[in-house]
């Protein structure tokens, strides 16, 4: 324990030190080991069908004209295999990959410098394109369409625009929220690909695919228990198998059935249906706090000790997708299935129930 003045003992700071130290080596294991599991083409991609027969065929035929691939945009929520789809672009066109991302790309210098570095046939990866300044965007409308860039030289009524030719190359760009595109950059990209939440089914595909990779033993139970659990997305799923495998390993167990795998993800505090802390959180503070709202998103935010934005991004897609949480004009509420999941039975004067929502009284008798 810490001394009267707050201070550490040498032997506790010791102990964080050699904590530090194994923290430092295992982030580049872990860091080789996601991306060990990213299929390296498109026969290996599990999921996301439609997408995958489109790109194919985009690539076959770019491959068999002898060009580049025409700019891909991908869309969909994180976490679904936007960047491992670039990669996999990248591989199937035998070219080299840049990734950059929006966020970083704030003047068009910064773009003109990536764009002028670029070999011919690069595949360039701009991971979230909507966050990218409006300068540096109307830059890369010229570079997309005519692969050129106007380098401005000057200012005021002396400035010349110098004009840079560029290699024919290809734009990979992802976004979690299509929506924010401009029309102009959007029409510019040759496919456009949409990636959606993974089935049940998909999942364990995925996870079996892992489980080789990482030299783990799972039941089907096992397998169905953790996919079950990953909120539709791939990333999720192998961060919960890795942390299954933590848990197999110092409780000895050789092969990971559906009650090893509840009892590991159980202790993480992800539930049955996928929930975390947060989620549960939001819900029981809607429903135990304010009778299941409505109930604004400052409010809420506060009540769980998290900031707005963190309550909006994180935790009220997967609650309203799975039917727990409804937005209203007035603020947020809890749905009858919110209710049902925590074992309580809804009030006839909720919010949800004026909605004509209701719930199977006869499952809390």
């Amino acid at each position: 324990m810490a001394g009267d003045g707050g201070s550490l003992l040498p032997g506790q700071l010791a102990a964080m030190e050699g904590a530090a130290l194994v923290s430092a080596a295992t982030e580049p294991e872990e860091r080789a080991m996601e991306a060990a599991l990213r299929p390296k083409n498109l026969d290996d991609f599990v999921g996301q069908a439609r997408v995958r027969r489109q790109l194919s065929l985009v690539l076959e035929a770019s491959r068999m004209r002898g060009r580049t691939a025409d700019h891909v945009l991908m869309s969909g929520p994180p976490g679904l295999g936007k960047t491992t789809l670039a990669m996999i672009i990248a591989a199937e066109m035998n070219a080299p990959l840049r990734i950059s991302s929006g966020p970083a790309i704030q003047h068009a210098g910064d773009l003109a410098a990536i764009l002028s570095s670029l070999s011919e046939g690069e595949v360039l990866f701009l991971d979230e394109i909507h966050r990218m300044s409006r300068p540096a965007e109307e830059m890369l409308y010229m570079a997309m369409e005519d692969f050129r860039v106007d380098i401005i030289v000057g200012k005021g009524a002396g400035a010349t625009a110098i004009p840079l030719e560029l290699p024919p190359f290809t734009l990979v760009g992802a976004t979690t929220r299509a929506g924010l595109l401009p029309g102009p950059l959007r029409d510019r990209f040759g496919f456009t690909g949409h990636l959606e939440f993974y089935s049940v089914a998909e999942l364990e595909l995925v996870l079996r695919r892992s489980a080789g990779l990482l030299d783990l033993k799972l039941t089907s139970a096992g397998f169905s228990e953790i996919a079950g659990r990953s909120r539709g997305t791939p990333r999720i799923a192998n961060r919960l198998l890795r942390r299954v495998r933590d848990w197999a390993l110092v409780h000895a167990v050789d092969s990971i059935d559906a009650r090893t795998a509840g009892a590991a993800l159980d202790m993480y505090e992800v539930d049955a249906r996928g929930l975390d802390r947060l989620d549960r959180a939001v819900l029981e503070s809607l429903v135990l706090k304010f009778n299941g709202g409505p109930v604004g998103l400052s409010t809420l935010a506060i009540a769980v000790g998290e900031e707005p934005e963190t309550v909006e991004t994180v935790a009220e897609p997967f609650l309203v997708r799975e039917g727990l949480l409804g937005r209203t004009p007035r603020g947020r509420i809890a749905m009858a299935s919110a209710w049902e999941h925590l074992g309580l039975r809804m009030p006839e004067n909720t919010a949800a129930a004026a909605l004509g929502q209701t719930s199977d009284d006869s499952e809390f008798e």
